[in-house]
């Protein structure tokens, strides 16, 4: 016998992957409990300087394969 969890999960996963993919950050912020009081606003500052430098050419962007061979060798020099 399975129980209403199952049941839900068993619905759950024949959404389509966006339906899923919100329902599933809900579930995980849910757990997170309530932000600290302006840690949103903070995050909010941190993004908007980050696309400031972006723009002015101030930072240093990698693709994907430049971030996993820094990770590597950085692992290398453990």
């Amino acid at each position: 016998m399975s129980s209403p969890a199952d049941a839900l999960l068993d619905s759950v996963l024949r959404l389509p992957e966006p339906e899923r993919a919100r329902i599933a950050a809900e579930l995980v912020a849910s757990l997170d409990g309530a932000p600290e009081p302006g840690v949103e606003a903070a995050w909010a500052s941190e993004i908007k300087s980050r696309i400031e430098q972006v723009e002015k050419g101030q930072a240093r962007l990698l693709d994907w394969d430049g971030v996993k061979d820094e990770v590597r060798q950085s692992l290398k020099r453990r």
